[in-house]
């Protein structure tokens, strides 16, 4: 098989595969060795199609193209929207009527492409790398209405499904009806049955939501309304009390209690300084007790040498120096005479 015929084909031919070959036969005259020129090829029991949609469903799962952590999350309330598909179709008027049925707030933006046909995939590959490089919208859904395998191939093709897995944009995949099953399905984020059932998962139903705010609306109403009542008794409670009668009614009783505590710490004090008193007493009596002036007023004198010593013996003191006698009241400044000491006593 030449090039020309070989790029025409939408499997890729393997080892051990049935195909119906079409084409001519020849012979080389050197040799008698005979050659088949295959112009066409079809896989056997299946079409070509079936075939290179299985091949290349394998290929792109084994790169992760499938995975579901790869898929991005539809926005809950869009507000715009693009839609890539053909602006002739009947798919593309029942999107249009639906979103602005259910949500009339979101922007509709028309990529207008081919869908069928060889000119077909680089369109939507186009208007997919368009979108993202223009942030056109924050939602897009791509499709076309339903059709024989043939119709749908240009959502089979492997640059639609490398371009809608490349999107930074959420996509939504469309195509066809509830049986049909593309490629760009797996790719996508969101697989719809119908472009209708697109329509109704891009957006939300204004009158639910109208439903849902009134709803809230109710809640909040009831909330607040139990907030207020809840408030009013206590407003009641509040008017009850004695501190709204009389506003000066709380700093007489603080007053009093001041005063109570007050005398609680005076008894206190007093009864923790009695015991100490008590003792002060005692030492002060036996202090007194003791005092040489007490001595003095027996009638006994205290004798002092004239550097004020007091003088014990007799013997201490020389015959002629004067000494101070201090009596219970006044003091008497003598001139010693005679020692008397204890040996010399009669």
């Amino acid at each position: 098989m030449f090039k020309g015929q070989a790029l025409r084909l939408r499997f890729r031919p393997e080892n051990g595969m049935k195909v119906i070959a079409m084409g001519r036969v020849t012979v080389y005259p050197k040799d008698g060795a005979y050659q088949l020129y295959c112009d066409a090829l079809s896989p056997d029991g299946v079409g070509d199609l079936h075939v290179a949609f299985e091949q290349l469903k394998e290929k792109l799962w084994k790169e992760g193209l499938f995975d579901e952590s790869h898929k991005k999350t539809l926005p809950k309330y869009p507000q715009t929207i693009a839609i890539i598909t053909s602006p002739a179709g009947a798919a593309v008027h029942d999107m249009i009527r639906i979103l602005r049925r259910r949500y009339p707030l979101a922007k509709i933006k028309l990529l207008p492409v081919r869908v069928q046909g060889a000119e077909a995939p680089p369109e939507i590959v186009g208007a997919l790398r368009y979108a993202n490089r223009c942030r056109v919208a924050d939602l897009i859904i791509t499709g076309r209405g339903g059709g024989s395998i043939e119709d749908l191939w240009a959502f089979n093709d492997e640059r639609v499904a490398r371009a809608i897995y490349d999107s930074e944009i959420p996509v939504i995949s469309a195509v066809g009806h509830e049986p049909d099953v593309t490629i760009a399905d797996f790719v996508a984020d969101a697989r719809a049955a119908t472009p209708s059932h697109a329509a109704e998962m891009a957006v939300p139903d204004r009158v639910e939501l109208s439903e849902k705010l009134q709803a809230q609306r109710l809640r909040m109403a009831r909330g607040q309304g139990r907030r207020l009542e809840l408030l009013r008794r206590r407003l009641d409670e509040l008017s009850c009390k004695r501190v709204m009668a009389d506003p000066l009614a709380p700093v007489q009783d603080k007053r009093l209690l001041l005063d109570h505590i007050q005398k609680e710490l005076c008894h206190a004090a007093l009864a923790r300084m009695a015991k100490p008193r008590r003792e002060l007493a005692a030492l002060a009596a036996s202090l007194d007790a003791m005092s040489p002036l007490k001595v003095l007023g027996r009638g006994f004198a205290l004798v002092t040498d004239e550097g004020g010593r007091p003088l014990r013996r007799a013997a201490d003191v020389p015959v002629g120096s004067e000494i101070t006698a201090a009596l219970s009241e006044g003091k008497l400044r003598c001139r010693v005479e005679e020692a008397i000491t204890e040996e010399e006593k009669p």
